[in-house]
């Protein structure tokens, strides 16, 4: 007979190769109006369950969670967790959560989009049915994307001076043309692309310090390489730690990358840009009337319930960095 501590009923997907768990029971009552108060209460009191379940043994370092939340202002709510950070928003997951929402009879034909409070906003997501009734295609509408600082030069040892671009997609995104600095994003070498980009990514943190406005108020902007494929097509990889990085293009990274290409006059309104990641599998991507519009679909890998033993000296997960 197994002395358990907790369990927790989670959907597992991938959206283009990066995991969203939607953590679906087990989790205390979250007190807080808004979507934001809820996922401040559980940061503040509830800190320890984002490592029990997303940190190994039951997850790993790329893990990224979605809590369902009560909404003060759409049809469902949201919060994103990650091993490292607490996100605003998370453009994987909004497409991960759909997903999961359309495997549980959630939503359903024809019920054409319905809308999402996250922390960074409320954001529309649009659903495209088969003839079937399965789930085809995911597009949403996200926040407001900006632009902090353009052309910030960083030095980093051994890469001597790299340009980067800040811009805010739902979260803040230093960007670099990996071709400029001679980086290949390719599957296969992807270790120096992690080292280099947290390298850029302690610089810019160091250059923000005075600039909290740029940097999300105090959080480490992520590095989004991209390599240009023609003009509406680009590689992406956004590096999030020194062992950790995107498997998807990165919705809120893509967000940040068009609006920075229309900022630049190299995105027209509506224009479709394609973001792929390093299996070239891609993201649509459009400016419309100034707001960041991202299309791909989500795959479920597995319904499970997630259990920690009493016994178990590593329930409260672990992560080797």
């Amino acid at each position: 007979m197994l002395a358990l501590a907790g369990s927790y009923a989670v959907i597992d997907s991938h959206t283009a190769g990066h995991p969203t768990r939607v953590i679906l029971g087990g989790l205390p009552r979250l007190p807080g109006r808004s979507v934001r108060e809820q996922r401040d209460y559980f940061r503040n009191h509830h800190d320890a369950l984002r490592a029990a379940l997303l940190h190994e043994p039951a997850g790993h370092a790329a893990m990224v969670g979605l809590v369902p939340a009560r909404p003060e202002a759409a049809d469902f709510g949201a919060f994103f967790i990650s091993s490292y950070v607490y996100l605003d928003m998370c453009g994987h997951a909004v497409i991960g959560y759909a997903k999961t929402l359309a495997a549980t009879g959630s939503v359903a034909p024809p019920c054409a989009y319905f809308t999402l409070e996250t922390p960074a906003g409320i954001v529309t997501v649009h659903l495209a049915w088969s003839q079937s009734g399965a789930l085809e295609s995911v597009r949403f509408q996200n926040v407001a994307a900006h632009i902090g600082v353009e052309d910030l030069a960083v030095t980093v040892d051994g890469a001597g001076p790299i340009s980067v671009d800040l811009a805010y997609g739902g979260v803040w995104y230093a960007i670099v043309d990996a071709s400029a600095i001679g980086l290949r994003l390719d599957p296969e070498k992807i270790a120096p692309a992690l080292q280099l980009g947290a390298a850029i990514k302690a610089a810019v943190t160091e250059e923000l310090r005075d600039l909290p406005p740029a940097s999300g108020g105090g959080a480490a902007p992520s590095v989004l390489f991209y390599a240009d494929i023609s003009r509406l097509r680009a590689r992406h990889l956004v590096v999030l730690a020194g062992n950790k990085f995107d498997r998807s293009p990165c919705g809120t990274g893509t967000s940040a990358r068009i609006a920075l290409l229309a900022h630049q006059g190299r995105l027209g309104d509506g224009e479709t840009y394609i973001a792929e990641n390093l299996h070239g599998i891609g993201f649509a991507a459009r400016m419309t009337g100034g707001t960041p519009e991202i299309e791909g679909i989500a795959h479920i890998t597995a319904f499970s319930t997630l259990v920690k033993e009493a016994s178990d000296p590593l329930a409260g997960g672990f992560l080797c960095q």
